[in-house]
């Protein structure tokens, strides 16, 4: 029975799994937190990967292992391989700036042309340009850059040697200067970021590709961008929709061809299988509802059961949930605010009710995103730890306006990992079908007037 082991290093924490190559059954698990903050030295990821590896009984016995991650964050390595800064994260949106000056300087349309997507503050290239201008001397000794999973990755293998570097379509897509439509780095939209283009970038290998072995001799994946991660581990196919409710809202469909939106709403990356992974993400997710419960002053179970004592619509009470800024919509700047407080609706369960509705019809903006795109949306899979409130679960339909389906609650992105060192073990042309977790169908009917409103009010932003 050969192990694979599959590691998710996300924002808040590192969680691993460990499943039988053949079978995908569950053998052992561990996890460990990552400090919080928008920078953090990657020795941090390492730290916590040991230590969940050991929280899960150690790796000595895995033949495999790939690693799933944060996307867009920026790791800068001097000619040493020594890190150079603390790594920006995806969530940092001090690059707004940059991001806003690159994407004048081409146009929209031409960096959706040339790159599936148009840069916002999350992207990696947006941050190059923020370090060159802000921080000159750390841009001088950046030798190369890579993202968080390719990092880790490297840092298994134990290599040094800064050609060694590797990563994998799905995070090399979010980048800025990696184009999925033409699988090749674009070193023109590099140089514009940072001035350079001797900067050592990571190799590029294909969906089950070695990327080479650690010191114990197990084979690493390629590894994955989170999203595409989830997407593998939920075995979702063209025409699945995976809306993810985390620490940021993710809404991804596997589809055939490319996208290229020039209005930014639509990311179009590629995803961890060949195929492509059109996505729209919110800064705000999760969040929203424990920041509502702290504010109400109960916890967030509490939160769900006073948001469904509520009427549909929460009696026209919106909240719109731009608590740390937005990225879709782009306004890094914006701050969250409710609209409608009546001596009717100031009552605990109309603002739970206005939170939780708030934060889906974020979500179903992303959905109208990808229709408007042609990406064809068969079925909607609820994850992510916003899922496990039944509030969400059941507003749900009723918001995004069809039924919903909600897998067993798992670690997606690790078991995605571990399922790509599965398919590198195996050799095959497609990864190892293993049982798929059971689902419920929350079926609710649609209210399209919670939409109506909330886009009546949805722009009156501050900032």
């Amino acid at each position: 029975m050969p192990l694979v082991a599959g590691v998710d290093s996300s924002t808040q924490s590192c969680k691993i799994v460990i499943r039988d190559a053949e079978t995908g059954t569950l053998v052992r698990s561990g996890s460990a937190p990552h400090p919080d903050g928008t920078e953090v030295h990657p020795d941090a990821w390492w730290s916590a990967l040991e230590a969940a590896a050991a929280d899960a009984g150690g790796l000595d016995d895995v033949e495999g292992i790939a690693v799933g991650g944060q996307q867009h964050g920026m790791v800068c390595l001097e000619e040493s391989g020594d890190v150079v800064r603390p790594a920006l994260l995806w969530n940092d949106t001090r690059s707004a700036g940059a991001a806003a000056a690159l994407v004048d300087e081409l146009g929209r349309d031409v960096w959706a042309e040339e790159t599936g997507s148009v840069p916002v503050a999350s992207f990696t290239v947006t941050k190059l340009r923020w370090l060159a201008e802000h921080e000159p001397a750390s841009a001088a000794r950046t030798a190369a850059v890579c993202l968080p999973h390719d990092w880790l990755t490297w840092r298994l293998s134990g290599a040094r040697g800064l050609d060694t570097l590797v990563t994998d379509r799905s995070d090399a897509s979010g980048t800025g200067y990696w184009s999925p439509a033409d699988g090749g780095y674009r070193t023109d939209l590099l140089a514009r970021a940072c001035g350079r283009t001797d900067v050592v970038l990571p190799r590029v290998l294909g969906p089950a590709d070695v990327a080479g072995r650690t010191p114990a001799g197990a084979a690493l994946g390629p590894g994955c961008g989170d999203n595409a991660g989830a997407a593998l581990g939920l075995s979702a196919g063209p025409g699945d929709v995976v809306v993810s409710i985390g620490t940021s809202g993710v809404v991804s469909a596997v589809a055939a061809a490319p996208t290229a939106d020039p209005s930014g709403l639509v990311a179009g990356f590629a995803d961890a299988t060949g195929r492509y992974l059109p996505l729209a993400c919110t800064l705000n997710a999760a969040r929203v509802l424990t920041a509502t419960a702290r504010l109400l002053g109960v916890g967030v179970d509490e939160l769900s059961k006073l948001a469904l004592d509520a009427p549909s619509g929460a009696g026209g009470l919106v909240l719109v949930p731009y608590l740390e800024g937005e990225r879709t919509p782009d306004r890094p700047g914006a701050h969250g605010v409710v609209h409608g407080l009546t001596l009717t609706t100031a009552e605990p369960a109309y603002l739970a009710r206005a939170a939780v509705e708030g934060l889906l019809c974020g979500l179903a903006d992303g959905l109208d995103a990808l229709r408007d795109q042609g990406v064809p949306i068969e079925r909607i899979l609820l994850v992510g730890g916003g899922a496990r409130s039944e509030a969400v679960r059941r507003l749900a339909p009723v918001v995004l306006g069809r039924p919903v389906l909600v897998p067993e609650p798992g670690e997606y992105v690790a078991d995605g990992a571990a399922r790509q060192a599965a398919w590198v073990l195996s050799g095959g042309e497609e990864p190892p079908v293993w049982d798929a977790a059971g689902t419920v169908v929350y079926d609710e009917a649609a209210d399209p007037g919670v939409r109506a409103r909330y886009a009546e009010v949805r722009d009156l932003t501050e900032r």
